[in-house]
This record gives C-alpha cells, structure tokens and sequence, in this order.
C-alpha cells in the first residue's frame, strides 16, 4: 500500500460554496502541513512561508491564483470537519505503522506493546466571548514505534470518559497493554478493552473510593502475611540531576482477588499494582508518592514497572513537546474547527519528524532547519509522501 499525502486527504469535503472558490483545498492543506513542519505557528505564519517557498510549492502544487491569504488559511481551517481530517490522519498513520512494523525487528514474547491513551489541553484556545472552553484532545501512543496513532476531541459538555470508547474503537488494540489514567479507571471501558481482545493497567485513585481503600487494605495484609501471592520490584535512575527510586509491587493472590472481585465486579480482573516513588533532589528535597493499578494479567513487578513507565512517554515524548516545540499550549487559533483540525496536523508532523534520523537535535531544531532548507524538509515531506515505499 502506498498512501502519499495527497491520497490521505482526497477524501475531504470542500466546506467552502463551489462557485467562490479561488484555492484547491489540497493545495491549502499541502500548504499548512509543510509549513506547520517548518517551524510556523499562526494563520499569518502558514501564509508568509507559503509567499516564502512559492516556486518550491509550484513544483508539486496547482496553485491557480497563488498563495492563499491568512484570512482563507483561517477561514477553512474553522469550517473543515474535524472527523473526516481525523480520519485522513488515521489512513497515513495505518500506512506507516505497516511499513515501521515490517522494518522493526520481530518483539519477543515477553515485549509489551503499550497503547497509552491521555488527555492534553491546548489552554489558549479557549474563547471566553463565545462561552468556548479550551480544546482537549484524548490521544493513543504506541510505545514501541512513539507514534500518536488516533485523536479524539473531547465534546464541550463531557470529558475523556466519553471519548475514550470512541478512541479505542478506532484501533485495533489485539495483544497490546492498554495504560490509562485514573478518569478512564471504568468499568465499561475496561469491558471494552477485553472485548477487543487486549489487556489493561489502569491507574486507580479516589474517584474509585471503595475500591481504592480496598486494595491499599489488600497490600497492607501483603506487607503482614508472607502467604500472600506477590512479586516485588526496584528500579533506581537519575535524570535531571535527581534520583528516583520505584518499587513495584504486585499481587496475583487468588483469595485476595477473589474477594475483590465478589465486592466489585470488575471485568477481568487478574492482578492489583502497586507502585511507590521516591525522588531525591540535589537539595536534598524529598518526594514520595505511591499509585495503584488494576491489571487484567498478571504481569510480573519488574513488568508492572515497565508498562507504567511506557505509559509516561505519551506524556514526556509527545504531549511535552507539541507544548514546548509547536506552541500547542500557547496557541490561539479557536474559530470554529481550527484549534482542533491543527492540534492534528501538529501530531501530524510530530510524527514524521520523530521518524527521520538524518539531522541530529530536538524536535524544534528539525523544525527550524526545515524552515531554513528546501532540501530538508522536501525530505521531510517525502517521509509523508512515501511513508510505505
């Protein structure tokens, strides 16, 4: 299968009226993609890179009246259906996952694929006038290639319970550790993640009341009756000049669950986790937290340990740098569609760049260097164009 960019977004419905319009909208959305790669953040940046880059874009683009506006870049964006974007993105993404998956050597039986699913914010999109809240995106990462593999806007009168089912539909989640925080801690959507046959570790807190005292009472037995069934493990590392230590623990207790399991029905049920962290700064501060977990296998510690510190790379390798490198945090883009169809272009590009080893630098800094060179990023956009060959 060979999906070029041009392919992935033929599919789109034209919002505009027939007989007013001036600019293809392949060559709009060809435009805004190449220049969000190159470093642009605005409506009026997206037009001046495609003043910038004109005879370049000619080459590969109709262009019949020349460069849009900033004002038609704006405009069309706000009036795009999201879904259908979204489903555009998922079709490229299908494409390269196939190809990645060719290439990367074949996992051992042990490996854990993890598809993280978190929510961000994109905080200035927000639209205080017309009573609009910030965006929320909920996202699914893959931790074995670090691709954002499907988006789902959180409707404004709900939250990441309700988009989450949407999102795990759009997947084929078969053999993976699905990892969610503690708002999609559900019983229906832990159904659905069995269902379609994958397993769960789903972080538990307060908003499970009962249940989250009962397990802190389940390992405080643990910690007195070596007859309980468990597995412990400590992993130690520095980062950023501070120490961190977590110890894993988890208990596969067939009593224990049992009686778990008789008060609360959890669909399939097969292990509880318990991780505690300890950070120690060069100023000697200390931090302690301790989280739980439900599991639907019975994962050793050392694996428990593993699987949560996967699921932060949704967190420490996507959702931090669409912040820090594309502005997403900062943006102000909020008429109609818009903030929403480019939070997507945005993982768009965060996942060509991160699939391109020939630069060396952050994120950002590939950015800038595909501003500054034709060459470069037409090898960026070759990665999109021929994600499969």
């Amino acid at each position: 299968m060979r999906m070029s960019l041009l392919d992935a977004f033929a599919d789109l419905t034209d919002p505009r009226q027939p007989d007013l319009v001036e600019h293809r909208l392949l060559d709009i959305v060809g435009i805004t993609l190449c220049a969000i790669f190159a470093g642009a953040d605005t409506w009026v940046d997206v037009a001046a890179f495609g003043r910038a880059k004109q005879d370049w874009l000619q080459t590969w683009l109709a262009l019949p009246h020349g460069i849009p506006s900033h004002d038609t870049f704006g405009r069309v964006f706000a009036r795009l259906n999201p879904q259908e974007l979204a489903h555009s993105f998922a079709r490229w993404v299908e494409a390269l996952v196939e190809a990645l998956q060719a290439r990367l050597p074949v996992p051992a039986p042990a490996d854990l694929r993890v598809r993280a699913i978190d929510g961000k914010q994109s905080r200035c999109s927000h639209d205080r006038l017309h009573d609009q809240p910030a965006l929320h995106v909920v996202s699914v990462w893959a931790s074995e290639t670090r691709l954002i593999l499907a988006n789902q806007a959180v409707d404004t009168k709900s939250n990441e319970i309700t988009a989450i089912p949407l999102l795990l539909r759009q997947l084929d989640v078969t053999g993976c550790l699905v990892t969610i925080d503690a708002m999609g801690c559900q019983r229906a959507i832990a159904q659905q993640i069995i269902d379609q046959g994958a397993d769960y570790v789903l972080a538990l807190k307060e908003n499970q009341e009962t249940l989250y005292q009962e397990v802190r009472e389940c390992f405080a037995e643990q910690r007195q009756d070596d007859h309980v069934q468990a597995t412990g493990d400590v992993q130690v590392g520095k980062d950023h000049g501070r120490r961190e230590r977590r110890t894993a623990t988890v208990i596969t207790d067939g009593p224990t669950l049992a009686w778990l399991q008789a008060r609360h029905h959890w669909p399939g049920l097969q292990a509880v986790g318990r991780i505690e962290a300890e950070r120690r700064f060069p100023d000697g501060t200390i931090e302690s937290e301790t989280r739980y977990y439900l599991l639907s296998v019975p994962l050793t510690a050392a694996a428990c340990n593993h699987a949560v510190r996967l699921h932060w790379g949704i967190e420490n390798q996507a959702h931090w740098i669409l912040d820090m490198a594309f502005g997403d945090d900062a943006s102000r883009i909020r008429v109609g569609h818009g903030a929403e169809n480019v939070a997507l272009l945005r993982r768009l590009a965060l996942n060509v760049i991160r699939q391109d080893h020939s630069k060396q630098g952050g994120v950002k800094a590939r950015r800038l260097q595909a501003g500054w060179d034709t060459a470069y990023l037409l090898h960026l956009f070759s990665l999109v164009a021929n994600s499969t060959d």
